[in-house]
């Protein structure tokens, strides 16, 4: 039985984007929710999640920016060798 590289490479990054989303958002919101419970408020819960998500984002933006130019790269090479 042969495996398919493809499907473990893109598994692979999947992961990566979930991983790079949901860590900011669940810290972030601890930590809102934990100056919620001391400070007596309601407000930094949601100020927070919105934050990390913005951080999650931001995280996973810079990961997709890698990954194409790592490919552009790649695909640059290619076209080199095949001149040669």
């Amino acid at each position: 039985m042969r495996f398919n590289k493809d499907v473990y490479r893109i598994l692979t990054l999947f992961t990566q984007f979930t991983i790079n989303m949901l860590v900011p958002i669940f810290l972030c919101s601890f930590v809102g929710w934990f100056i919620d419970d001391k400070a007596g408020t309601s407000c930094f819960f949601v100020i927070f999640f919105f934050i990390g998500a913005l951080a999650g984002f931001r995280n996973v933006y810079i990961l997709a920016r890698k990954i194409y130019m790592n490919n552009d790269k790649g695909e640059e090479y290619d076209r080199n060798q095949k001149k040669n």
